[in-house]
């Protein structure tokens, strides 16, 4: 049992067991020597790095001519390296802006040449996921974000696509099953729900790459981390080893299938009592909610204090919504046992009933 019910939105809460390995590795991981001492370059490492690789392959069924890549600068530096990687030239990028993620990626995008925003939820403050938008005839990819953390909104069917598919999966990846077919490229960043800071995932198909005609630096061209097996430069190991923990742990519990059935259950449960509750209500539309990041308020802001006192008391962390939104937001990532969420929900009857 956790001391702490933590429903922080990132870094993630992670599993009792990957959290002792990990700190047991601190100390002694290979022949008395720690796991952030150890050269990157070893023997120990190397098979790190390498059952990471494989367990993205084995979790995700990844196919033949996709490259797993584990990279810094989190989802962020993502938002440069894609359209510095597949945007043309001159050339044009299709964007879906859902939220604060996917317009920031839209800023840095325009550093580069054309950006199409094919749809924009801001008018509805993001709380629905766009449909029906079409496609300029040429584009060089199309890119989405797949989860809103800030916003608790999530895409449930992705637009089927002639052209180059990204998608920003940092908050729901490993959450549910997904045709990797169906995308060119996927990044991620660990600390939503795969490990601590530091590291940052991208699954790429090979013969995407080397078509921009630009002269891309060392370091941010996909190409050079591919050569050199993620280890270009220094790699991030310790945020490596306790994702590759995650993902053992999740592989363990019988893989995406298994968690994503256990998602589902966490998340109707809470929305239901959202829905049923007299004080409280959710700020996404219902078809898009999303199952990690639930988003709710309360209909009269002067229980908040109240509401805030119970949920301390119950040792419930972490459930204040963003601060350019207010509200709460419960994150109930792969790790989140139901138990917190039975506790949020009671304090939640409680303050109905008080």
């Amino acid at each position: 049992m956790y001391k702490t019910h933590n429903f922080s939105a990132g870094p993630c809460i992670l599993p009792n067991n990957v959290l002792q390995q990990a700190s047991k590795s601190i100390i002694n991981f290979d022949n008395n020597l720690s796991l952030i001492e150890i050269s990157h370059r070893s023997q120990p490492f190397d098979e790190v790095m390498n059952n990471a690789k494989q367990l993205v392959k084995d979790l995700l069924s990844v196919p033949l001519g996709y490259s797993i890549l584990f990279l810094q600068g989190g989802a962020s530096l993502q938002f440069s390296m894609v359209p510095y990687n597949l945007m043309k030239i001159n050339g044009t990028a299709v964007y879906l802006n859902t939220g604060t993620w996917a317009t920031k990626a839209i800023k840095e995008a325009k550093k580069f040449g054309n950006v199409v925003v094919a749809a924009d939820s801001c008018e509805s403050n993001y709380s629905s996921i766009p449909k029906n938008y079409t496609f300029p005839k040429e584009y060089n990819y199309f890119h989405c974000t797949s989860n809103n953390t800030i916003y608790g909104t999530q895409i449930k069917n992705f637009p089927s696509l002639n052209g180059i598919m990204v998608c920003d999966m940092s908050s729901d990846i490993f959450s549910r099953k997904i045709n990797i077919k169906d995308f060119d490229l996927i990044y991620a960043g660990a600390q939503k729900n795969m490990g601590p800071a530091g590291t940052t995932l991208v699954i790429i198909k090979d013969e995407i790459l080397g078509k921009s005609g630009r002269d891309i630096p060392s370091m941010l061209d996909y190409n050079t981390h591919i050569e050199k097996n993620s280890m270009f430069n220094t790699p991030p190991v310790f945020s490596i080893y306790v994702s590759m923990l995650t993902l053992q742990w999740l592989k363990n519990l019988g893989g995406i299938s298994y968690i994503e059935n256990e998602n589902i259950k966490k998340a109707d449960l809470l929305y239901n009592e959202i829905d049923k509750n007299s004080i409280f209500e959710g700020t996404a539309q219902k078809e898009d909610r999303s199952n990690m990041n639930v988003c709710f308020k309360l209909k009269d802001k002067s229980k908040e204090q109240d509401f805030n006192n119970m949920c301390n008391n119950a040792k419930i962390s972490g459930i204040k919504g963003h601060r350019s939104v207010g509200g709460y937001r419960a994150s109930i990532y792969n790790a989140m046992p139901i138990e917190s969420i039975e506790v949020l929900i009671d304090v939640m009857q409680k303050l109905e009933k008080k």
